[in-house]
Formats: C-alpha cells, sequence, structure tokens
C-alpha cells in the first residue's frame, strides 16, 4: 500500500470516530469484515500499529492519535474547498459537534433551531470527544469548559447537573446492579463515574451512552444521567440526591473568522435561547414532563 486512498483514510477517521466497526458500519455501508480488513491493511502499509482492539471497541494507540490529528487537517482543508466551492451557488451548511444528549436535546426540539424558512441546512456530529473546531471540521461546537484556543469565540450556556435514576416500576433491588459504558469509552466524567465508586457493581455494560437510558427503563439498574433528559421522563426516579461532583459548565464555542456569517449566528443564538430558557432543567432543578 505505498499509496493511500482518502477513502481509507476517511473509514480510518470513521473507526476512530464511533470506537469500532460498528459504528463505521453504520456511516460507511460496508460490512465489518471489510472494514476490520481495510484497517489492517493500512496498518501494514504504513508498517505501524493503530489501534488497540478488544471486545468492546477500537482504541487508538499513540500512533493512531498522530494519524488521526494528521488526517482531520486534511478533513478540514478538504471542507474548507467544497464550502468555498458552494459559496453562492449551493445551500449553506451548518455543522454541529455536540455529545450524546445534546443532540438528543436538540433532536427533540429541532424546529427551534431550524424552521422551514431557512435556507441553510445543518449536519449534527454527534460523539463524546471534545468537539474541535481547529482544523474548521465542526462550525459550532458544545463542550464541557470554557475554551483556551485563541481562534475560538464563545459562550457560556450555564450549568449541567447529573443524577443516578433507576426506573419508576422496578424491584428495589436494581438499586444494588449498575449500569454503565465500557470503561474504554467513557470519555466524560459522568460516564467514568460508575467506574470510579462502583466498579464491583456494574452489571451491565454498553458500548453508546445512548442505551443507558433505555436499559434503565427496562429494569437493568441504575445509571447516571443528565438530569435535563431524566427530569423528564415520568417512567424514571431518582436514586439519592444530585451528584454535585459532576456539575458543570456548558459553552458553546464558534471560530471567530466564521462567527458573523448569518447562519452560524443564527443557530448560534437559537441553541443558547432554548438552552437558557431551560436552564432550571439542565441545572437539575425543574423536575418538567413536557417541554
Amino acid at each position: 500500500m505505498k499509496n493511500v486512498g482518502w477513502d481509507t483514510y476517511e473509514l480510518f477517521m470513521q473507526v476512530a470516530r464511533h470506537g469500532g466497526l460498528t459504528g463505521a458500519t453504520a456511516v460507511s455501508g460496508l460490512s465489518p469484515a471489510t472494514i476490520g480488513r481495510r484497517m489492517l491493511e493500512l496498518e501494514a502499509g504504513i508498517g505501524r500499529p493503530l489501534f488497540v482492539r478488544s471486545q468492546t471497541g477500537y482504541r487508538l494507540t499513540t500512533d493512531g492519535s498522530m494519524l488521526f490529528d494528521q488526517i482531520l487537517e486534511m478533513e478540514g482543508a478538504a471542507r474548507r474547498i467544497q464550502n468555498w466551492r458552494e459559496e453562492g451557488v449551493g445551500t449553506p451548511l451548518v455543522r454541529i459537534a455536540c455529545g450524546t444528549w445534546l443532540a438528543w436535546w436538540i433532536s427533540r426540539n429541532f424546529t427551534a433551531i431550524r424552521s422551514e424558512r431557512d435556507d441553510f441546512r445543518i449536519d449534527l456530529f454527534i460523539a463524546e470527544q471534545r468537539a474541535s473546531l481547529a482544523h474548521r471540521e465542526s462550525d459550532i461546537g458544545i463542550r464541557a469548559f470554557e475554551p483556551e484556543e485563541q481562534n475560538l469565540a464563545s459562550r457560556r450556556l450555564g450549568e449541567v447537573a447529573y443524577a443516578a435514576y433507576r426506573a419508576r416500576s422496578a424491584h428495589a433491588s436494581v438499586d444494588d446492579r449498575w449500569v454503565a459504558v465500557a470503561e474504554e469509552q467513557a470519555i466524560s466524567a459522568y460516564l467514568r463515574y460508575p467506574h470510579q465508586e462502583h466498579a464491583s457493581r456494574i452489571a451491565v455494560a454498553v458500548s453508546r451512552p445512548r442505551s443507558l437510558r433505555d436499559l434503565v427503563l427496562g429494569g437493568a439498574g441504575v445509571a447516571v444521567l443528565p438530569c435535563f433528559v431524566a427530569d423528564q421522563d415520568e417512567g424514571l426516579e431518582r436514586v439519592g440526591d444530585e451528584i454535585n461532583a459532576l456539575r458543570h459548565n456548558q459553552w458553546i464555542v464558534m471560530n471567530n473568522d466564521d462567527r458573523h456569517r448569518r447562519e452560524i449566528r443564527t443557530v448560534v443564538d437559537r441553541i443558547t435561547k432554548l438552552v437558557r430558557n431551560h436552564s432550571d432543567l439542565f441545572a437539575g432543578r425543574s423536575p418538567a414532563r413536557e417541554i
């Protein structure tokens, strides 16, 4: 493999972003076997191991992380060229990068972000890792900390609270069983919490945070969830008080050079308004059932 094509690098990006073959399969349409073989061929061609493989997924090695960063630059350049070509002739695209539950929130309230009258498109990239805007792979990111990069502008959206939840209909014995995201995928503080505080009581592990709520509702056990998600669900109830150590601020960030683009400014203003209008719910102070 003397000349690696962009399609192979793009497939590598999907495996890295989704933490394994399953997520990359959903995006690419290729089978897990084909993707696995392509990654082995890429490693053989480069002559360096790129992944640590386990039953729970694929984790980047040091060399894999270095390649990932370099391909991000390539991807960012490709996107900038595409945006430049589309300016004035196509529909503007706004790319939003956020975590699992903010994506869930935005999806449930999508018409507050984009209406039928708007002339821009939305690209929603969902991942637990930090939203990176350095190479313009996204236009807007939502983070759990204030950005330090000099080229980014930001707005504070408010606080986010977390608690442990169980199904209201479940037997009390579920309180001794915890549901958690597999340790290799536990990137965020709330995902690491069960491993740090209740490791011996974890009964079920999953690869994606989105499954935690469904497993709790199904009576599998207790899981840590954002209050703005679980407090709206009549099928769930808190186990104990809020976990104060997990409370954090939330920030919406964008590139300084892009923040005055009409479509980006519009989306940022609308997300800001939507989240701030429900600040009590995000902060765990308002167990409302309907928005």
